[in-house]
């Protein structure tokens, strides 16, 4: 089996392999239609759509150029397959920014880098950090992706001299964000889901989403709803025992009275049984104030999370007891209460305030329309791709 570096390698122009283990032949191959029912340079269908392919039958060869060429609000970039190895950048200029798969598949398009936390920084002024890992980082606001893989491919087995082993693969921090049917690969701390500041609250949605990771993969202080979406946690070398990591790391503000919450979803795992948490509270020794929330509903919880200690505690002095977790109505024998005051559950009751709509505040009337309906029906009013 290939490492994930040897298979994404093989993407881009020198072969067909697929990262991680799938295929898609597509992805390392010049299609003679590379942006499908998006149109093309020549039948652009307005102004604000530029077309990005790395054989050059587009309007840029890489990401960031094109999208340093999107000057002004509202632009969409639609990506042919490839693999596009870079680090990229959308700053807050980019406001309304949509990326688009071209192909309808994310696993056809990739945007992938192998920076982390304890890689030496160009200038030698130390290393990268957590967040200058990360090699998509997403600061605009009513960013939309559809159809796209974000991957940090690096490797504890190739660094072993490293401390700071946490690789991002995009950090999200841009209100009123969606992804739709968008895959998040990496090991430590894959999806950063966070905020521009401490004060700003950042919505987030996440449907129809494939996130793979082993430590805290899914971490950060946004509002963030992931409906429909699968969580894979994987197997880990050199480990001798449980716990392998852990699913979910929320940091919410203690002023955010809405952290993550994961409905209609599944986890799985390629690890033994009961060798993974679910999730454990992140406060971050930048904001002490922080009271991490994450509410798990109607989803299965495969036979990779411990069913009898599902939570654990990061920080001494920061107990997972004392956090907003909970628990409603899921399946599967990673959800089975064996220990009930180790599994805080919601009533019917209280489960009805745990909402998309009342995460992402949909029916707020100061909130765009289009906002409104991506949170509300999964981005039906939305263009939807082929299956």
């Amino acid at each position: 089996m290939p490492s994930r570096r040897t298979a994404l390698s093989l993407l881009a122009g020198t072969g067909a392999a697929l990262a991680l283990g799938a295929t898609a032949a597509r992805a390392g191959t010049a299609a003679p239609h590379p942006f499908g029912r998006y149109g093309s340079p020549a039948r652009r269908p307005d102004p604000r759509t530029l077309y990005v392919d790395a054989h050059g039958r587009g309007d840029h060869t890489d990401v960031q150029s094109a999208v340093d060429a999107a000057t002004g609000p509202g632009h969409t970039l639609v990506i042919a397959p490839g693999v596009y190895r870079a680090t990229v950048l959308i700053d807050p200029a980019h406001e309304g920014l949509t990326l688009i798969g071209a192909s309808g598949d994310a696993r056809d398009t990739v945007l992938v880098y192998d920076n982390a936390a304890g890689t030496p920084r160009p200038d030698g002024s130390g290393t990268l950090g957590t967040s200058g890992s990360a090699s998509v980082t997403v600061r605009a606001a009513g960013f939309t992706a559809r159809d796209l893989t974000f991957a940090n491919d690096w490797l504890r087995s190739d660094n072993p001299e490293y401390t700071g082993t946490q690789a991002v693969a995009i950090k999200v921090q841009g209100d009123r964000s969606a992804f739709y049917g968008c895959r998040f690969l990496g090991h430590q701390d894959t999806l950063y889901a966070d905020s521009l500041t401490v004060t700003a609250f950042a919505r987030q949605y996440y449907r129809d989403c494939f996130m793979e990771g082993d430590v805290d993969f899914v971490f950060g202080r946004a509002t963030a709803v992931f409906d429909h979406c699968h969580f894979r946690a994987l197997a880990r070398t050199g480990l001798d025992s449980a716990p392998y990591g852990y699913v979910f790391a929320p940091s919410t503000a203690g002023d955010n009275p809405y952290g993550f919450l994961v409905l209609r979803s599944r986890v799985t795992s390629t690890a033994p049984d009961a060798y993974y948490k679910l999730a454990r509270p992140w406060v971050p020794s930048s904001d002490l104030s922080a009271h991490p929330m994450l509410t798990v509903r109607d989803s299965r919880l495969g036979p990779g999370i411990d069913a009898k200690e599902p939570y654990a505690t990061m920080s001494a002095g920061f107990p997972w007891q004392e956090q907003r977790f909970a628990e409603h109505r899921n399946t599967g024998p990673g959800a089975r209460v064996t220990v009930p005051a180790n599994r805080p559950q919601l009533s019917a009751a209280e489960a009805r305030a745990h909402t998309p709509a009342r995460w992402l505040g949909a029916a707020n009337p100061h909130l765009p329309s289009t906002w409104e309906m991506r949170a509300v029906d999964g981005g039906r009013g939305l263009p939807r791709q082929p299956a």
